[in-house]
């Protein structure tokens, strides 16, 4: 079982941003954060934690999860504390310009020992067009920071396919990543979504698939695994592994999503709302053909694969004629992609049989 907890309070709106997230809801942390106790206790209850069913991983996620003082996160963790599996893997995100030393060291002191933290690029003309808040200075600091204060996994994000990318602009931002004290890194398309400010400027995402390849292969021959469509490191993510193999989880606060068997959990997103009602959830039941999709599609983008047993007849003979065609590898009862950039064709083909 994992454990997601969304905090949605951030210093400022990114323009490429649609998650759940608000700029001018400050004052309502304190109560947010004990909303969150009030629908944890009940989660517990649900999923059945406990001593053969404990939390393996937490994941603190934004918004912006370094907005919030580490005082009023320490309340969940005194929640959690007996359901935690051991060795577990608690990650929060964080912006350079909001994680400050002091923040960091509180962070560790709960248990956190895995920080990542959203930089986006160390081109400050880029951060200006992403609508970051911080500067690569930031980023710097803030990241040698947190190795010295005794963080011993440190992730960043990375934004690419940006109007503007060029090879020279993205290999900065790679060897810059490789200059400091990180085992992995996060890698992701710019995507326009609605309600955002890019939304109106469809063209600033322009992927070159020529470049995409250029650039996982810069990192891979680095000595960074790539394990999963957007993730490569020395070190892969327990928190990101259990969701591809579609483990339960837990998700607190406004706009996250719990998934429990073949039922998904959605709390309410308006954070006013939430804090009113944290128990309430719109439930969506999922059809044995929607798992299985989703199945093919997450095991296909990344290491965990796809278990031959999941599959009809039909489903394993193209399986293996893809096999054939050296386009997937069948090992140990499963199946795996070795281009995650096909993976959705892939997991299409396979499925529609």
């Amino acid at each position: 079982m994992l454990l997601y907890i969304h905090i949605p309070f951030c210093d400022s709106k990114c323009s490429y941003c649609a998650f759940n997230s608000y700029v001018d809801k400050f004052a309502l942390r304190e109560a947010y954060m004990n909303a969150l106790l009030i629908q944890l206790q009940s989660e517990l209850l649900r999923f059945n934690a406990g001593k053969d069913n404990p939390i393996e991983t937490v994941f603190i996620g934004g918004g912006t999860p370094s907005t919030v003082d580490p005082s009023l996160y320490r309340p969940i963790f005194e929640m959690i504390d007996p359901y935690l599996a051991p060795h577990c893997e608690i990650t929060s995100e964080a912006n350079p310009n909001s994680a400050t030393r002091t923040w960091m060291e509180g962070m560790f002191e709960l248990g956190i020992n895995r920080l990542s933290f959203g930089v986006q690029s160390f081109n400050n003309e880029k951060l200006k067009t992403l609508g970051r808040a911080h500067h690569t200075q930031h980023a710097l600091e803030a990241i040698r920071t947190a190795s010295a204060i005794g963080y011993k996994h440190l992730s960043i994000d990375l934004i690419y396919g940006v109007k503007g990318d060029t090879k020279p602009l993205l290999k900065a931002d790679i060897d810059q990543a490789f200059s400091l004290p990180i085992d992995h890194i996060s890698l992701y398309a710019l995507t326009i979504e609605e309600e955002t400010a890019f939304e109106k400027t469809p063209e600033m995402a322009d992927e070159k698939l020529e470049l995409t390849r250029w650039l996982f292969r810069e990192i891979t021959d680095r000595g960074f695994e790539q394990y999963e469509i957007s993730n490569f490191g020395t070190y892969r993510s327990i928190h990101n592994i259990g969701y591809w193999e579609h483990k339960p989880y837990i998700g607190l606060g406004a706009g996250a999503v719990g998934f429990l068997e073949n039922r998904r959990y959605y709390p309410g997103t308006d954070v006013g709302y939430y804090i009113q009602h944290p128990c309430e959830f719109t439930t969506e039941e999922i059809e044995p053909f929607a798992l299985l999709s989703e199945k093919l599609f997450l095991g296909f983008r990344s290491c965990v694969g796809v278990d031959a047993a999941l599959l009809s007849k039909k489903q394993k003979d193209q399986a293996d004629l893809l096999c054939r065609e050296g386009i997937l590898k069948y090992d140990n009862g499963r199946y795996f992609n070795a281009d995650f950039l096909l993976a959705d064709e892939i997991a299409l083909r396979v499925e529609g049989f």
